[in-house]
């Protein structure tokens, strides 16, 4: 039997660091690691938050998707409902609710932690965990948006038309690619892979 393939939390010491910048949301931090034989480097990275995604999925084999400008790449992306981890002392699921809420107008009844990862481990610490939503139903009031998302489309799409776009190359959100193919995954096995929705989550151990 082959062993069971896990990553692993290491970090190599840490020399120096300082901030590089600050921003409204990220900040970007500057760190000296020492990688012992392979030398000391410079490291950069955007410090984040972190965040959670919802695919909300109908009794009909539909997920809600919403189309929103993304400035950095210049298109207008499909994507699952998701937010940041940005208010204080709010947990992981409770943000998945209130995001799911705001930007769906939809509740659900049932919840699932789908998948976690990380989502650019090079360039970011985002850590990112999407959750299945299911037994959905309207909030009964319209949320206020402002900026990009004043113009969001909530469209329903079956779930097997968003991993066919995904394959074709026609859907680029990260969210939108991982959430849907695991999804499918977890839906071919009958759910048996879906977690609690407050199973433990390494990465973020204080947002669960």
């Amino acid at each position: 039997m082959s062993a069971i393939i896990a990553d692993q939390s290491f970090s190599y010491p840490v020399l120096e660091s300082h901030l590089a910048w600050h921003g409204r949301i990220f900040d970007a931090i500057s760190d000296t690691v020492d990688l012992g034989t392979a030398g000391i480097v410079p490291r950069e990275y955007i410090k984040h938050p972190g965040a959670v995604a919802i695919v909300a999925l109908s009794d009909a084999g539909e997920i809600a998707l919403i189309n929103q400008y993304r400035h950095p790449v210049r298109e207008i992306l499909w994507e699952i409902p998701a937010g940041l981890l940005d208010v204080s002392g709010e947990k992981a699921l409770a943000a998945a609710k209130r995001e799911l809420a705001e930007e769906a107008d939809l509740k659900a009844t049932q919840w699932h932690v789908l998948v976690d990862m990380f989502t650019s481990p090079g360039g970011t610490s985002e850590a990112l965990r999407i959750y299945l939503a299911r037994g959905l139903s309207p909030t009964g009031t319209k949320f206020a948006r402002f900026d990009e998302e004043a113009a969001m489309e909530v469209r329903w799409v079956p779930l097997t038309d968003v991993v066919a776009g995904v394959q074709a190359g026609r859907l680029h959100n990260p969210t939108t690619v991982v959430g849907s193919l695991a999804a499918f995954a977890a839906q071919a096995n009958n759910w048996a892979s879906l977690r609690d929705a407050e199973a433990p989550w390494p990465a973020r151990p204080n947002a669960v």
